[in-house]
């Protein structure tokens, strides 16, 4: 019982699937990290699916890559988007340690984060657009799955900026050894099926994955002293999106070596 509830907390937390409410208490978050990357199976699921019914109708570029980037925002709900622009905001302002995070406490969204986010949606859907071979979105698909365990692995092993907070709310209860292990499996059994799909795409993503995980360390640390919720929620949005670079950059390569 104890499994499912930690399930149904995850997906309560990270998405808008609809999961039967259960308490908000300890408990029943003991295992949600482990889930989290399940959330991401359902949106690569859900993005496979509907690049390759775009293959099948022959559908334009423009609209392969908007509804391709609308995906994982509508699953969801936009909640890692939302941390991506207390980032930046926080970022922006250029101010000590503590006035950072104090930014992103502020609910509000300034205009540092509406410029970005604009930008990476835009750029987000510039690259869904240039896909074209099935094999490609498989490996971007799974990208999905691991960036979410590399953000477990990440909420697991790095140091907190703060001492309360939602990220803390799962990471506090949670059984570490086990929740690591997990994920970390996770992790290297997708890194190895987007290899398997395709060799130069899934290398390159897989290597654009874990690049950015360090990056993320880097510059949680340097800003922040530690990590946030909406840090985790930042670099998730730049591990999709760096995948997704990679991604299509080893798809462009094999076609080279391979005329």
């Amino acid at each position: 019982m104890m499994i499912l509830k930690s399930l149904a907390s995850a997906f309560l937390m990270y998405s808008r699937i609809p999961m039967p409410q259960v308490e908000w208490k300890e408990e029943n978050r003991r295992y949600a990290l482990c889930f989290f990357p399940l959330i991401g199976a359902v949106v690569g699921g859900i993005f496979l699916f509907w690049n390759y019914l775009c293959d099948i109708l022959n559908m334009g570029a423009i609209i392969r890559g908007a509804v391709s980037t609308m995906i994982p925002v509508i699953v969801t709900g936009g909640i890692h988007l939302d941390g991506f622009c207390d980032v930046i905001d926080a970022k922006s302002s250029f101010g000590d340690k503590e006035k950072k995070l104090s930014i992103m406490s502020d609910p509000h969204i300034g205009s540092f984060a509406a410029i970005y986010l604009v930008l990476y949606l835009l750029l987000q859907t510039s690259f869904y657009s240039e896909i074209r071979e099935i094999k490609t979105s498989a490996v971007i698909a799974l990208g999905f799955v691991m960036s979410r365990s590399l953000s477990g692995i990440g909420a697991v092993c790095l140091k907190s900026a703060k001492s309360e907070g939602t990220l803390q709310s799962f990471v506090r209860p949670a059984h570490r050894r086990i929740t690591l292990a997990v994920l970390i499996a996770i992790a290297v059994i997708s890194s190895l099926i987007m290899v398997y799909f395709s060799f130069f795409s899934g290398i390159f993503a897989v290597i654009g994955g874990v690049m950015s995980l360090v990056f993320y360390r880097f510059s949680a640390y340097r800003n922040f002293g530690g990590i946030t919720g909406d840090t985790a929620g930042w670099f998730l949005q730049i591990c999709e999106l760096v995948i997704a670079i990679t991604a299509l950059l080893g798809e462009k390569i094999a076609e080279v070596i391979l005329i």
